[in-house]
């Protein structure tokens, strides 16, 4: 019997899961890692503890897989001493606002960026990131022109750490969210490079995402592309929403890359023989994040699971807008920052939990209203699915059914899928019938209510935005 081996490398926490050959879950080993957050606004992972936590639970999963794949979060960046293999600075994480300045002085490229990279000028991408660590760490300028430096996303660090440093190599996923990334020509592009200031020597070579990356790792790819391919979303029009630390809508568009959409990024994700296709996205920085906040900030909760309880039937005309790290998708505004709103004396804790869980489906409907599709139905995926309150507002929102999968961590079972379909395990066809459904949320809230409900979101948002 085969078995394959999944790294889900996440914004909070490792994941490492054993798949049998029928995408049954074997064994699992998870464990979170430190958030540094040393000045408002930024954030920060230490790339040692990232790896030492990776080491531990492949330990503890302790299996001889026929194949590794890998999957992580996106845009957080690492550079360290090819020599050494120490990074030279803490990762600056996809969440980081310590660049939005840069993006502001790089405005008048936003076109030139894109059309070449189908992203928009922000923080969140990593090509200023790696521009903040070159300018700011001691040395690092004339290290990295010298050739003695690599940078890598997650995936890449993780790799570099399995192989011994022999693997310098990403995929077209993660290489498609750097802002030096030409999608056109599925290249790095020099001009660009030239415009950020970041020598070529110290990007990875960019492998398809089905292909031997070395120490048995048949595939590779971003955690949103990764659930897309997870949830069998490889034809044109096909799309999913994950729930993670933050939500991210991905629509599978094809081998055409499509017109540009106000507020959306056009970025790469997965055919089905590991091709390089386009997709149209919708990234919403806070989403389960927030739950988090009010554990750990405020703690009204003792863990996550504990909001659905506490959550109001209403949230009584209250709206909170997470903020926290600026708005995403379709706002893309580097100042907002969070509020909770419409708050009186009769407003406590239950209310402010519902409303932080109605954010979330306020924040994905934004996206889909971007997006200017009707949709059936939306395949959800990610941790904060498991809550049946959300998943049923979600619906409501929508006006729309919500599909949610008896395995919600969607990321994890595309990374094995990669890995398998790499090695001969299953072909694409087979994927399908590997996806079980657990439950179809139907929406049931009338229409007046939705848009009443939806039109107080929007008048929020405006509240907080500069």
């Amino acid at each position: 019997m085969s078995a394959i081996l999944a790294i889900d490398e996440g914004t909070t926490g490792v994941t490492v899961t054993l798949f049998d050959e029928r995408a049954r879950v074997v064994r699992q080993a998870e464990c979170e890692f430190a958030q540094i957050y040393p000045r408002p606004g930024w954030v920060e992972h230490d790339p040692e503890e990232i790896w030492r936590v990776t080491e531990k639970l492949l330990g503890e999963v302790g299996a001889q897989p026929d194949a590794i794949g890998i999957t992580n979060q996106r845009e957080t960046t690492v550079v360290w001493d090819r020599a050494t293999g120490k990074p030279i600075s803490n990762a600056i994480v996809w969440q980081c606002r310590r660049t939005a300045p840069m993006c502001e002085k790089l405005r008048k490229h936003e076109k030139l960026f894109r059309r070449k990279t189908g992203l928009v000028m922000d923080a969140y991408f990593s090509g200023t990131k790696i521009a903040w660590i070159l300018d700011h760490v001691p040395g690092a300028r004339a290290e990295a022109k010298a050739g003695r430096l690599a940078f890598g996303t997650i995936d890449t660090w993780l790799l570099w750490k399995l192989t011994g440093g022999k693997s310098h190599v990403t995929d077209p996923t993660n290489a498609s969210r750097t802002l030096l990334y030409n999608i056109n020509k599925c290249g790095w592009d020099d001009e660009l490079c030239e415009i950020l200031r970041i020598p070529r020597s110290i990007l990875p070579e960019v492998r398809p995402s089905i292909a031997e990356f070395g120490a048995g790792v048949r595939g590779v790819a971003g955690d949103q592309q990764a659930a897309l391919f997870g949830q069998g979303c490889l034809g044109s029009g096909q799309m999913k929403n994950t729930y993670g630390t933050g939500c991210f809508l991905l629509a599978n568009t094809g081998h055409r890359r499509p017109a540009p959409k106000r507020g959306l990024l056009t970025t790469l994700a997965v055919g089905s023989k590991g091709e390089a296709v386009y997709a149209i996205e919708g990234s919403v920085f806070i989403a389960g994040a927030v739950v988090q906040w009010l554990r750990d900030a405020l703690r009204i909760i003792e863990k996550s699971s504990d909001i659905e309880t506490l959550a109001a039937p209403s949230s009584n005309g209250v709206y909170f807008v997470p903020a926290f790290v600026g708005l995403g998708a379709p706002y893309w505004d580097m100042s907002a920052r969070g509020a909770i709103v419409g708050l009186t004396r009769g407003v406590g804790r239950s209310e402010i939990a519902r409303a932080a869980l109605e954010s979330i489906a306020f924040q994905t409907r934004d996206v889909v209203e971007a997006m200017r599709v009707k949709i059936p139905e939306l395949c959800v995926d990610g941790g904060a699915t498991v809550n049946d309150l959300l998943m049923q507002f979600q619906a409501d929102i929508l006006g729309t059914r919500v599909v949610r999968p008896k395995n919600v961590e969607s990321t994890s079972l595309g990374a094995a899928f990669l890995a398998g379909v790499g090695r001969g395990i299953w072909s694409a066809s087979d994927l399908p019938k590997l996806i079980e459904v657990d439950r179809v949320f139907e929406p049931a809230m009338d229409r007046k209510t939705r848009e009443s409900l939806y039109a107080g979101w929007k008048s929020a948002v405006e509240r907080v935005r500069c």
